[in-house]
């Protein structure tokens, strides 16, 4: 049995993973939280792990566990992160808008057991291996454009699963010198064969949507991904938190869960 905290728990995600978890026999949820001043703080919900009070600060709760799932925000997450770390706890990130400086620190923690990924669907997953297969075959001969669209509450853009996608087919030519366009106005000129654009539409209660286009001459060839369930989401978290509690410390994400 692993033994799971959960971050924001009265947040989309967390009360999703919190619903999920229900439905997993390998998992007992031993912890809730969420951010201080939260009008749920000290809220007592019947689970079927028994009666869960959520606190207010994961110190108070990190040692009953093995792993924490975080869909925070940036702040609340890096804080986080520090903490299982230094609790040799395991921890599953799926917040996305990390700053550069932020990104860095993660990446320089020793010691630190984590899989960070900006989407934890099996499905877009699969969408990031195939479009770098894709990427690799297509080479030169085809422009390529990101679109992804959101809920109209979604406070960073482009949305993370998009800047991955991004960063996926730049690794496959870094020689083509790419020119990264974060949408279009005015009169620009003629596209340039090194242009990458990422285009972000938000609106409604759109859980997640994310096309990959490559266009070239007389054909166009789209790869789309459409979330219609946070659940998708959870499923996978839970999926990462039962594999990273066996692992080695590093820094992983769903591409080594799945095995892809």
């Amino acid at each position: 049995m692993v033994k799971v905290i959960i971050t924001g728990v009265e947040g989309k995600m967390g009360s999703t993973i919190l619903h999920c978890a229900a439905k997993e026999a390998n998992i007992v949820i031993v912890g809730l939280t969420e951010a201080k001043n939260h009008p749920s703080i000290g809220k007592v919900l019947e689970t079927k792990w028994g009666m869960l009070a959520i606190e207010d600060d994961l110190s108070q709760v990190i040692e009953r566990g093995d792993v924490v799932i975080d869909f925070t925000q940036p702040a609340a997450s890096l804080e986080h992160i520090r903490l299982s770390k230094n609790h040799n706890k395991a921890i599953v990130i799926g917040t996305t808008g990390f700053s550069k400086e932020a990104l860095s620190e993660i990446e320089s923690m020793s010691g630190l057991k984590a899989v960070i990924s900006p989407n934890m669907s099996v499905g877009m997953n699969l969408m990031f291996a195939v479009v770098e297969r894709l990427s690799q075959i297509m080479k030169d001969d085809y422009d390529i454009e990101i679109l992804e669209m959101h809920h109209r509450l979604k406070k960073d853009a482009p949305s993370g699963t998009a800047l991955r996608l991004k960063d996926i087919i730049e690794g496959t030519h870094p020689q083509r010198g790419w020119i990264e366009v974060f949408g279009r106005t005015g009169i620009t000129g003629e596209r340039k064969k090194e242009e990458l654009g990422v285009m972000s539409l938000r609106g409604g209660d759109v859980v997640g949507e994310h096309t990959v286009l490559f266009a070239g001459t007389g054909e166009r060839l789209e790869i789309t991904h459409r979330a219609y369930s946070r659940e998708n989401f959870a499923r996978g978290a839970l999926v990462a938190a039962q594999w990273i509690v066996n692992q080695k410390h590093g820094i992983y994400n769903m591409k080594d869960v799945l095995g892809l």
